[in-house]
């Protein structure tokens, strides 16, 4: 099985990028591949353009660099995006990568009826947000429930794409303990998970 671990954040010394790389050693130690995508050091444009409005309305195909980007998520038999939390969401740079990757054709299909076809059901997805507050201040102004709607219903759940593991890693006193957390989940990105645990 194959993982394909995409991570936003523009310092390489990041929490971010340790937490994707013990997440990865996670897959890896359990007899997987993996490959990460770093978006800001492939340089990956986040910009939806005039010509990606117009692959939407499916006047163009989509340029190479989408193209390149789908067929990796194609390799892959789970998604793994890995990203701090800006402003109670993910980072434009990662949105950006769904905006344009995440196409209509590819992802969905939208017909003229208005009537949506998910086309992602294959796809296991798993979140890892790095946030900078506390449980209590996410739980408090509704920041969780917010972002589970956005992100994991109103991108994945459009899509088809199940999302397995909606995980959060917030301040602790010893943050390298994540790295444990996320060499623990790498180790389980393909452990099967009944519909109920899915549905929960």
């Amino acid at each position: 099985m194959h993982a394909l671990v995409v991570v936003a954040h523009p310092d390489p010394g990041s929490l971010s990028h340790a937490v994707a790389q013990a997440l990865a050693d996670g897959v890896s130690g359990a007899g997987h591949t993996v490959e990460i995508a770093d978006l800001a050091k492939e340089g990956f444009d986040p910009r939806f353009s005039l010509n990606d409005l117009a692959v939407h309305r499916r006047e163009i195909a989509q340029p190479a660099d989408i193209a390149f980007e789908q067929a990796r998520v194609d390799r892959a038999d789970a998604l793994v995006l890995v990203y701090p939390v800006y402003w109670w969401s993910m980072p434009g740079l990662m949105k950006g990568w769904i905006e344009r990757v995440f196409a209509n054709g590819w992802a969905y299909d939208e017909g003229a009826d208005l009537k949506t076809v998910k086309k992602l059901g294959h796809l296991p997805v798993h979140l890892v947000g790095i946030g900078g507050a506390t449980m209590r201040t996410y739980e408090r102004h509704g920041y969780l429930s917010a972002m589970k709607t956005q992100i994991d219903h109103g991108i994945f759940g459009y899509c088809g794409a199940p999302v397995v593991t909606s995980e959060l890693l917030l301040p602790i006193p010893q943050m390298s303990e994540h790295l444990d957390t996320a060499r623990d989940l790498g180790g389980k990105v393909f452990t099967p998970v009944s519909k109920a645990a899915q549905a929960a």
